[in-house]
């Protein structure tokens, strides 16, 4: 099953052009692993799919399971089943992890006509994705990402990933800032939530996250589009050899 097309997309922001036909299909039970060098416009790709304001699609279209989403705001498309994990996830003092993960969760559950969860069911729901992302009880009464180191951060957004169950889980270099034992802590959380009714589009500069979440595609980004596509030794001959080559046939 299909999940995720993009088709010849153009996007810009302002006057700067910054996708220039970039297109990509993702089906159900498939990873697809985006590098490319800073600049390749792999960021800006993660906030058009989802929906971020201030970016212009000019051209081309996103559909998500069949529904063209290119004109639908960032909760019309979460409802319908895609979900971000930002490189840099935003603080939100004064609510609570508790707070927050009950809203998402009760929020998602209305959007697709599901009764709220209520006291302690949802509260063992939380606790038990938590404790498998080695997440504390402690973390989750602190107000969102205030204070958070970067490995608490990322751990957070996978949880959110956890619990919300995404058709389409798109991850913005969700290495950045981490340490190795992060790393492998929200590496093995990612492949866990691998399945066969979901897609993942993982965005990374480098190999090492590649080695926790195995992809079953690696595309090579350059100046907005795709150059080179293959299995996961791609990424193998980026770490050894980097990007120079792609940029230098762009």
């Amino acid at each position: 099953m299909n999940l995720l097309k993009i088709d010849n997309l153009h996007a810009s922001i302002g006057e700067e052009k910054i996708l220039n036909g970039f297109s990509l299909e993702i089906n159900a039970g498939e990873t697809h692993a985006i590098m490319g060098p800073n600049g390749s416009g792999k960021s800006t790709l993660s906030y058009v799919l989802s929906g971020k304001d201030d970016y212009d699609v000019t051209e081309g279209s996103i559909h998500l399971k069949s529904k063209n989403i290119s004109g639908l705001e960032a909760d019309e498309r979460s409802k319908l089943g895609m979900f971000l994990a930002f490189q840099y996830p935003i603080e939100l003092p004064g609510v609570t992890g508790m707070t927050f993960l009950r809203t998402i969760i009760n929020s998602s559950r209305l959007a697709n006509n599901l009764p709220e969860l209520e006291g302690i069911e949802i509260v063992k729901l939380i606790r038990e994705k938590a404790a498998n992302l080695e997440i504390s009880q402690d973390m989750l009464k602190r107000f969102v990402n205030v204070g958070f180191s970067g490995g608490e951060k990322k751990r957070f957004e996978i949880l959110q990933m956890s619990l919300l169950n995404p058709s389409i889980a798109i991850l913005d270099e969700t290495d950045s800032g981490l340490d190795v034992d992060a790393l492998r802590i929200v590496g093995n959380g990612v492949t866990e939530l691998k399945s066969k009714d979901r897609g993942m589009l993982v965005i990374t500069h480098y190999q090492r996250l590649l080695d926790h979440i195995i992809p079953d595609f690696v595309h090579i980004m350059v100046k907005g589009k795709i150059l080179e596509s293959g299995g996961p030794e791609l990424a193998k001959v980026v770490e050894k050899e980097g990007y120079k080559r792609f940029i230098d046939e762009n």
